[in-house]
């Protein structure tokens, strides 16, 4: 915006009728220039402030519009102008606070009050098993679930068999809520772009990761960083999975794990702690935190890399389900070390002298990838 010196008088003699006429290019009333001069340097913006635009074209005390200096008219139409611009909804920049993070205990009690009937027709709470593996189970498996708990423990396979719905504002406050804890960021991100592979989706889109697990996996996400225990854990995993050698998809590697832990609680593996804590939720929720610490130890230990992950997985889903008990004693005494400040308990992850190779370059296996009959049977696949 061009602005140019305007002659005008001030404002007190304007209101006291003392102006008399305003011309273009004309400032005889003040032979010295001195208000002239003392306005000249001041932005067309600040001059609403003062008051001056408003006295300059209102028609009072004899001043008559027909001899307006047209620079003060055309200054008036550019202020407001600028006085009435609002911001571009359209462009897809919010003008907004970055959204607030959501804990788990929120997330959990938002699909506690949404109709999840459609989802809960499909699931199977208990593994069938007919024949010897019936008899066998029924005499030395583990315990069957309390009554009182099987609702809790049937809305958990129901949001497992929920999808991540773009829609919904809660599952992209926790998509968002997962991505700024693991990253550091303070802002919004957007629900689709490459920015997910970095978290250790496969792809830009992290709904299509989630085959198996359903949305239960991003609330399992959620609660590894959402609570002050298990955040170390979850960015010492985090940090492990982007070293150059023994590099993981480190959101994949996490379904899977959730994957494991819906067989384990239909199988009824996990019955037994549960009916002791009397509570399903928070057990597989341990039982998850416990599997995924397993994982990282192993896989720095022994030195895995991605080419590995498909039988890892498998031998660790074979080990959580026969002894869930020492999975969460392990938790426990890690978490107890922690309370302590003895951080970084996963210690630095050992090299070879050879480099591996990139992850780029080989196919992550997930449980599901792998051919095995107990899982078709367990219908994993």
């Amino acid at each position: 915006m061009n602005e140019k010196p305007c002659s005008f008088g001030t404002e007190s003699e304007l209101r006291d009728g003392q102006g008399e006429s305003v011309s273009a290019g004309h400032s005889s009333l003040y032979p010295d220039n001195s208000a002239l001069m003392a306005f000249r340097g001041i932005p067309i913006s600040e001059l609403k402030n003062h008051g001056f635009l408003q006295a300059l074209t209102t028609e009072t005390n004899g001043w008559q519009p027909g001899v307006v200096n047209p620079e003060v008219l055309r200054a008036q139409e550019e202020w407001e102008v600028v006085d009435t611009i609002h911001p571009d909804t359209e462009s897809g920049v919010s003008s907004q606070q970055p959204g607030q993070l959501v804990s788990f205990s929120e997330a959990l009690q938002h699909f506690q009050t949404v109709d999840l009937s459609s989802f809960k027709k499909r699931i199977q709470p208990t593994v069938r098993r007919t024949g010897l593996a019936a008899l066998r189970h029924c005499l030395f498996g583990p315990p069957k679930l309390h009554q009182g708990l099987r609702e809790e423990r049937d809305l958990v396979l129901t949001i497992a068999q929920c999808g991540l719905d773009s829609q919904d504002p809660m599952h992209g406050r926790v998509l968002q809520t997962i991505y700024k804890k693991l990253t550091g960021s303070k802002f919004d991100c957007a629900l689709h772009g490459d920015h997910w592979e970095d978290l250790g989706f496969q792809g830009a889109n992290p709904a299509t990761d989630l085959r198996g697990a359903g949305f239960l996996a991003l609330l399992h996400l959620l609660y590894l960083v959402m609570d002050s225990k298990t955040l170390l854990m979850a960015q010492e995993i985090f940090r492990l999975s982007h070293h150059h050698v023994q590099q993981f998809p480190f959101c994949v590697m996490s379904v899977n794990i959730t994957r494991i832990a819906i067989q384990a609680l239909r199988e009824e593996c996990l019955s037994r702690e549960c009916n002791r804590r009397q509570k399903v939720i928070p057990v597989v929720n341990s039982f998850y935190a416990a599997t995924f610490l397993h994982l990282a130890r192993e896989w720095r230990t022994q030195q895995r890399t991605i080419s590995d992950s498909g039988f890892v997985l498998k031998d660790l889903e074979v080990l959580a389900k026969k002894s869930p008990k020492r999975l969460l004693k392990t938790l426990d005494a890690y978490l107890a070390r922690v309370s302590k400040g003895q951080a970084s308990l996963l210690g630095a992850p050992k090299c070879s002298g050879s480099q591996g190779p990139h992850s780029k370059d080989l196919t992550f296996t997930g449980v599901c990838d792998l051919q095995s009959h107990s899982l078709e049977s367990a219908g994993l696949i």
